[in-house]
């Protein structure tokens, strides 16, 4: 259905909803921070007769590409004060924004108070987010807080239906093509899709600003809880070829999916994505070279060795079947020789903090491997937040940073020999990343067995066993790998019969949270078998 929209100048039909069309854009105000392109704007606006207001450093760089600008406090008659606090909170500026075309009581204010209509608004914000990133002192935050901008933005979009605002560099070049084709007029859905980005970027600084001021005030649960990432890719599905999906990255700089550089390969998908952070985060745990390989967001094999090829070798042994197709993640850069083992192998994706010439070589073979450098390691220990959607609301929490909590209790009659118990400490950190219930079986710094969300803790401890029979018969081995195996469990047996599986497949030590009521019971049954059990006095649930 189409309506008669009115505007100052002559009347003309628009489409019901449609924002009202306006005349040329004839003046615009530009203030920005990032000046990327800003002279070929002000050259292209000058070059159609548009009138520039501008300030400071702005007005400068126009004036330096050669374009004709009006100073704002010339415009306004009122000088910029208070060190350049207050320079457009003026109402010859809000004025000439905020008026509706063709509205009788606001075209006698502007004509009484001689404001006139601004058409195009350019702005950018101080640079607020990269101040804290660079760790600057509290008071250089507080300074780039960009106030004037914010509310010229938001004014401009909310009169989207006659001014064009851009808060994004990028957008210049869709502007001027628009102007051009429009003879200086931008066109209605242009202005609604730059309003809406416009109030997503506003909405994205005061986020910035309030998650910084609660870090200063150690608030880590404020009553308003507000966030905003940026969206780095589109993806092709979600989850499942039905879901819609879309990768957005928060400015956190932990070093992981978020930051890697991709190499080569397909594009990564939604669940690449979420497997690939769960194999880097896993590996971080470790300090000598190390290798995890990932199914699902579940290791299915991880090891240490003193020789990152080693390490991959020992890892890939777990379970090689289930290896197929999965995550490969390192901890340190991957090398040539390393990158010979894998290529053997059909993965999805590989991450390292760093990946040399020769591994690039030989990997640029796997045309559909997707390679990353994340440039650095994650830091365990990091004490940040999680995040998880509910319907209606969401779930925060602080990431599972730490491993026991604290000293380890020696609970049985016997205690564990140092080679068990550096691989109950082995076993104990890859817990933390297995879905529970989780049961890890390793030996001489390399998983035998992992067994992962099961609704019970004793069928955990059996399918990890089994999976270890078949890795062995596969790989023509004459004794149970889980013989002579240390065991960890994320969170505590309940009864006695989860330890007695773990026990049946051949673990002579045992770490777990302890806390059970029927802890006496489960000790009762390893002091039975001769079994070592330490207590971490921590669990790790992972859902």
């Amino acid at each position: 259905m189409l309506r008669l929209c009115y505007i100052a100048e002559p009347l003309f039909a628009c489409n019901s909803g449609d924002s009202v069309m306006p005349s040329a854009i004839r003046r615009a105000l530009i203030s920005v921070s990032d000046k990327a392109g800003l002279g070929a704007l002000g050259r292209f606006l000058g070059e159609r007769g548009v009138e520039i207001l501008s300030t400071g450093g702005s007005a400068k760089a126009l004036r330096d590409a050669g374009v004709p600008v009006v100073e704002v406090s010339e415009y306004t008659g009122f000088p910029e004060i208070m060190d350049g606090r207050v320079k457009t909170l003026q109402p010859k500026i809000h004025g000439g924004l905020l008026a509706v075309r063709g509205n009788e009581t606001h075209e006698q204010a502007m004509s009484a108070h001689g404001i006139e209509a601004i058409d195009l608004l350019v702005v950018n914000l101080y640079p607020f987010e990269t101040t804290v990133a660079k760790g600057a002192a509290f008071d250089d935050c507080i300074e780039n807080i960009d106030i004037g901008g914010p509310a010229l933005i938001r004014a401009a979009a909310k009169n989207h239906a006659f001014v064009t605002v851009v808060v994004d560099p990028s957008d210049y070049e869709t502007l001027m093509k628009e102007m051009a084709a429009g003879d200086n007029a931008t066109t209605p859905a242009f202005r609604k899709t730059l309003a809406a980005k416009a109030y997503a970027r506003t909405g994205a600084y005061d986020a910035a600003i309030a998650n910084w001021f609660n870090g200063v005030l150690d608030t880590p649960f404020p009553e308003r809880l507000v966030f905003a990432g940026e969206r780095k890719q589109m993806m092709r599905y979600g989850e499942n070829p039905h879901q819609q999906a879309a990768f957005y990255v928060s400015g956190v700089t932990r070093p992981g999916v978020a930051t890697a550089v991709q190499i080569q390969g397909k594009e990564l998908s939604f669940n690449n994505l979420n497997d690939t952070d769960a194999a880097f985060e896993l590996v971080s745990e470790f300090d000598g070279p190390a290798v995890a390989i990932i199914k699902h967001a579940n290791p299915c094999g991880v090891a240490m060795a003193d020789a990152l090829t080693e390490a991959y070798i020992k890892a890939l042994a777990c379970d090689p079947v289930s290896a197929f197709g999965g995550i490969i993640a390192l901890n340190r850069p991957l090398d040539g020789a390393t990158a010979e083992e894998i290529a053997k192998l059909f993965a999805e994706v590989v991450i390292a903090p760093t990946v040399d010439d020769d591994a690039r070589a030989v990997l640029a073979t796997k045309k559909n491997l997707r390679l990353l450098a994340a440039g650095g390691m994650p830091d365990p220990s990091a004490s940040e937040m999680t995040l998880r959607s509910l319907s209606g609301g969401y779930l925060l929490q602080g990431r599972d940073n730490a491993v026991t909590g604290g000293e380890l209790k020696v609970v049985t009659k016997r205690a564990p020999t140092n080679a068990e118990m550096a691989d109950l400490d082995f076993a104990f950190r890859i817990c933390k990343h297995v879905k529970s219930n989780a049961i890890v079986y390793c030996k001489n710094g390399a998983t035998v067995g992992v067994g992962a969300g099961q609704m019970s803790r004793v069928d955990s401890a059996r399918i990890a066993a089994w999976k270890s029979e078949d890795a062995r018969k596969s790989a023509e081995e004459a004794l149970p790998r889980t013989d002579g195996s240390v065991v960890a469990s994320d969170a505590f047996f309940p009864f006695a019969d989860g330890l007695l599986a773990c026990i049946e497949a051949g673990a002579t030590a045992v770490i777990q949270p302890g806390g059970s009521v029927r802890d006496e019971e489960v000790i009762a049954a390893a002091d039975d078998n001769n079994v070592a059990m330490v207590f971490t006095g921590m669990r790790h649930f992972r859902h």
